[in-house]
């Protein structure tokens, strides 16, 4: 009988899994530092090059890429050593996870953010807290730009100038860059499934989290699942939206901003509780 196409690629597929599976077996028993360990990092070095070059799209041209191809490394090699088939959960999912919260550790010791830029992020995040009482819901530019004393486009041009502080902000938040967070993705997006491996502090990060995320608009949480859940390029998340890349950045600076207020508002409020029951 002659093989299909289809009858071939399932073949392939399931030949290829089989192959996946003998590997990481090998692996947990010959240990670190072996000839597996080095099959499995080569095997999954496209994820360090698809975390860094989805994150560089969004730093300055001065930011080193090789410390964060370098730092991307360190996370898949974490990856594979403390990665445990028998929860479930893909590999992939849980490397670049872990690949990613390396890059952004890497970005904090680099400190490659200007003074200025954290300066306006905090002017547009204050104006936000005291104007969207006021507005029901996330306020309009124009409102933002009074409050602000600039005008609308200058607003605007803030949201851009402040974006790779944005862009990299929920996954810190989030605590997704953390020893064991094979399911921390989707608990930020649904807070009734958390993992095990959540902490007390975790569990209400990201309860936080998504009871903000419900609260913002249709676009905004569309935008925010595009780019974080789905791992789409702002182009790409521009092309389903029917906007500009620039207006796509503009509504993800102001949620990545609204989650940030959200939090510490309700951290100032728990803080707040302890102090009067302790006085």
């Amino acid at each position: 009988m002659i093989a299909t196409p289809i009858a071939d690629t399932i073949t392939l597929a399931s030949e290829t899994q089989l192959g996946q599976t003998e590997l990481w077996r090998r692996y947990q028993t010959t240990g670190h530092g072996n000839s597996a360990e080095e099959e499995l990092v080569k095997k999954y070095l496209h994820l360090v090059k698809t975390v860094v070059g989805k994150i560089a799209m969004n730093l300055p041209a001065h930011v080193d890429l090789d410390d964060l191809q370098s730092a991307g490394m360190i996370g898949l090699l974490n990856a594979v050593r403390h990665y445990k088939p028998e929860v479930g959960s893909p590999f992939e999912a849980y490397a670049r996870l872990r690949i990613r919260g390396e890059v952004l550790d890497e970005l904090r010791r680099m400190d490659w953010v200007p003074r200025s830029v954290h300066v306006k992020a905090r002017k547009v995040q204050a104006a936000m807290e005291r104007l969207e009482p006021q507005a029901g819901g996330m306020p309009p530019d124009d409102a933002m730009a009074a409050t602000l004393q600039i005008p609308v486009a200058e607003y605007r041009k803030w949201l851009l100038e402040i974006r790779p502080t944005t862009f990299v902000t929920l996954d810190t938040i989030s605590g997704m860059d953390g020893d064991d967070e094979s399911g921390e993705r989707h608990a930020v997006a649904d807070d009734s499934n958390f993992p095990p491996s959540f902490s007390v502090s975790q569990r209400e990060l990201a309860r936080l989290i998504a009871e903000r995320i419900q609260q913002l608009p249709d676009l905004y949480q569309k935008i925010l699942a595009l780019y974080y859940y789905e791992d789409l390029r702002v182009k790409e998340i521009a092309q389903v939206c029917g906007f500009s890349e620039s207006h796509i950045c503009q509504v993800h600076s102001k949620a990545i901003l609204a989650i940030k207020s959200h939090i510490e508002t309700q951290e100032a409020r728990r803080m707040q509780h302890r102090n009067r029951l302790v006085a």
